[in-house]
């Protein structure tokens, strides 16, 4: 089955796993979320204090993990490209844990974030390949929770890059 309009369409957890659109972005949908996320975070910040941004997190993680594996089950694979949610939520996390950050400090989140998220070096791709099903088998719900924990060890390696120089930029 192919990702399109109609196919996110079709399922409301095709809808978010997808990004609400950013995954259909025909080239680099993985930065198209980031980009997404990172547009949403700027707008909902002000009206977010820590507290919501805190249930925000953890239900988003929640939903992601069905949406996730419902959308890659559909799809009929383990880890398509077009599910951002992951994305979404990771990058999220990033944004909240430095913020009060300016534009640079966010850009250079960014940019490190999807290094790591692409390039998968270290623990990053460690955790890629550890939910992954066998050669034809199923996607089950650990696969849904594996499409997000990579992106989720990937904000973790963002974060150990950052946060130590959270002083220069706050």
């Amino acid at each position: 089955m192919s990702v399109s309009l109609g196919f996110m369409l079709r399922h409301p957890a095709h809808l978010v796993a997808l990004g609400f659109g950013s995954g259909l972005a025909p080239r680099a949908p993985g930065t198209v979320g980031t980009l997404a996320a990172w547009a949403a975070f700027v707008l909902l910040q002000r009206a977010f204090g820590p507290l919501p941004w805190a249930v925000l997190l953890v239900a988003g993680l929640l939903l992601g993990v069905w949406a996730c594996t419902l959308c890659a089950r559909h799809l009929g694979l383990a880890d398509p490209g077009a599910i951002v949610w992951d994305e979404i939520l990771a990058f999220w996390l990033v944004l909240w844990l430095i913020a009060p950050a300016g534009w640079l400090p966010q850009l250079l989140a960014f940019a490190l974030f999807r290094f790591f998220d692409a390039v998968k070096p270290g623990p990053v791709g460690w955790a890629d390949r550890l939910f992954k099903p066998q050669a034809g088998g199923q996607v089950g719900w650990a696969q849904g929770f594996g499409i997000l924990f990579d992106d989720l060890v990937a904000a973790a390696c963002t974060l150990l890059l950052m946060l130590p120089t959270r002083s220069l930029w706050t």
